[in-house]
């Protein structure tokens, strides 16, 4: 096909323009063609992608790496189209290598991040950090979501708060990203409180893991999980973090099943201890602070203020001293 429309490409455009009434220039009819091949090209485009999506699919098990294959398959049906309307409209293969050389220059020099971008982008499709779907943080821009989609030049992030982040993958191969569900949704949680010296400890402890293991979403027993070469107990466990000067700390550990919503359910963990606690002989520490005096301690020293004193005195009636005329202040300002 492609040797017939670019070998006759000019007899065919002469021909149709023969036949059409009047005079159409040749150029406008080889233009119409080209526009023509192109259609075609982007049609055939998105029916190869739909032809080949499944077994693409089938062969590559990752969504991002099946997108950017079935993203380069279009492309390439677009550009031999491409080629071939370049064929009718008189653009030859140097002419065609001539601009591609120009084109590559342009990009070399002007848009050398935009390459950067790429090449970071093949590295993330290869390091695997994340994938469509799971749900990563950001941690140094505090950007939490769900990845979106995944390109050559940038990852979308579909974040908690209902909107969109762009950020290229030259940016984001050099942050820390946190994934929360590349192989395990199960995520582990603390809460700390502190509780007074006077409480019942041991009922405290008791009390916080059955707290925990009544809310939905907190696994409440099981098989230990795995966690590289360590295992920790699935079901929640309360421990003594340390004794402080205000009271004992303690820290609570359970495990979610998924991790979308850590701060309803750490929330809801939280109103079921403090229900509990509020049935037992446990209270809740705070800071404070007792001050006590005795004979070591010095003399405490009291600051009256005059005016205040003489409208004291003023205000109350004051005892003749013995000996002396009813009404009569005493004459010492220490009395008075």
């Amino acid at each position: 096909m492609r040797a017939v429309l670019q070998g006759n490409g000019e007899s065919m455009a002469e021909a149709i323009s023969n036949q059409l009434p009047g005079r159409v220039p040749q150029q406008a009819v080889e233009i119409f063609l080209a526009l023509i091949v192109l259609a075609a090209g982007w049609y055939l485009s998105k029916l190869a992608v739909r032809i080949a999506g499944r077994t693409v699919a089938r062969k590559i098990e990752r969504p991002s790496v099946t997108r950017t294959v079935l993203r380069g398959v279009r492309v390439a049906v677009f550009l031999w189209a491409a080629g071939i309307a370049a064929g009718i409209v008189g653009v030859g293969d140097t002419q065609i290598l001539l601009s591609v050389t120009v084109i590559s220059a342009v990009i070399a020099i002007v848009l050398a991040p935009l390459a950067g971008s790429l090449i970071n982008g093949l590295y993330v499709l290869a390091d695997r950090p994340y994938e469509i779907g799971d749900m990563i943080e950001v941690s140094d821009a505090g950007h939490r979501g769900f990845v979106e989609d995944i390109t050559i030049r940038y990852t979308k992030i579909f974040t908690l708060q209902n909107t969109f982040i762009v950020i290229p993958n030259s940016e984001i191969h050099a942050r820390d990203v946190v994934n929360y569900s590349a192989e395990d949704e199960r995520t582990r949680v603390s809460v700390g409180f502190d509780i007074t010296y006077e409480s019942d400890l041991e009922a405290a402890r008791k009390e916080a893991e059955r707290a925990a293991r009544g809310v939905d979403d907190v696994i409440s027993g099981g098989p230990d999980i795995r966690i590289g070469s360590a295992r920790y107990a699935a079901a929640p466990s309360c421990y003594i973090a340390e004794y402080g000067d205000h009271g004992i700390a303690l820290e609570l550990f359970f495990w979610m099943k998924h991790p979308y919503k850590q701060t309803v359910v750490r929330s809801a963990v939280q109103d079921a201890i403090g229900d509990r606690f509020a049935d037992l002989d446990v209270e809740f520490a705070y800071p404070h602070r007792h001050h006590v005096f005795d004979e070591t301690s010095g003399v405490a020293r009291l600051s009256v203020d005059e005016s205040s004193a003489e409208r004291s005195a003023a205000d109350s009636p004051v005892e003749p001293a013995k000996g002396g005329n009813p009404g009569e202040s005493p004459a010492d300002q220490t009395d008075r």
